[in-house]
């Protein structure tokens, strides 16, 4: 059995090595990030809440990640409301091959998922907040985004917000129809 014992010891490090390092991935994955808009009028910098929006951050950051955004443009700006972009037709009839489902976390810390939600949503759509768009179905939102100019409470519990603009308000208040992402990455 002596013989045995180093190997077994061994194979224990080993073993406790890879259980830290997936479990630092997972805290990882749920740090917020900071996603950067760089566009034809300056840079918008956003706070992205995962704990809050989980499934539509991770599928933000997946589309920035393989570099979806870089090169579309702003295909919606109706002035102190919203500016939209994501759309790969630039018409606002196009998407990821992805859909996600409406998520809206309460208040109270409830999560409603596939629907609207009556209740005091977490993140509200003040001035700057940065939401998914979406067609009739809750559950249609792909790869178009918006970014509130002003607060919109109209909206809150119907879209699923998910960020806040930390710097760069200007450029989103001075980006009109056409103007390009130039390159949407997360840091």
């Amino acid at each position: 059995m002596s013989q045995y014992k180093p190997a077994v010891i061994s194979l224990l490090v080993i073993a406790l090595i890879f259980i830290g390092i997936y479990f630092m991935g997972k805290s990882q994955g749920t740090k917020k990030g900071v996603a950067i808009i760089e566009t034809s009028k300056g840079v918008i910098k956003v706070q992205l809440y995962p704990e809050d929006a989980p499934k539509t951050v991770q599928n933000f950051v997946g589309l920035a990640g393989n570099g979806f955004y870089d090169g579309l443009k702003f295909h919606r700006v109706v002035d102190k409301f919203v500016i939209q972009g994501g759309d790969p037709k630039g018409d606002g009839t196009g998407g990821s091959e992805t859909n996600i489902p409406l998520e809206i976390k309460c208040q109270d810390g409830a999560m409603i998922e596939g629907k609207t939600a009556d209740c005091q949503p977490k993140l509200t759509h003040k001035d700057g907040a940065l939401a998914m768009a979406r067609s009739m179905d809750p559950n249609s939102a792909s790869s178009q985004f918006y970014i509130t100019n002003g607060a919109q409470p109209d909206l809150d519990g119907k879209y699923a917000v998910f960020g806040y603009v930390i710097e760069g308000l200007d450029v989103v208040r001075n980006i009109k129809q056409g103007d390009e992402m130039k390159k949407v990455y997360i840091e």
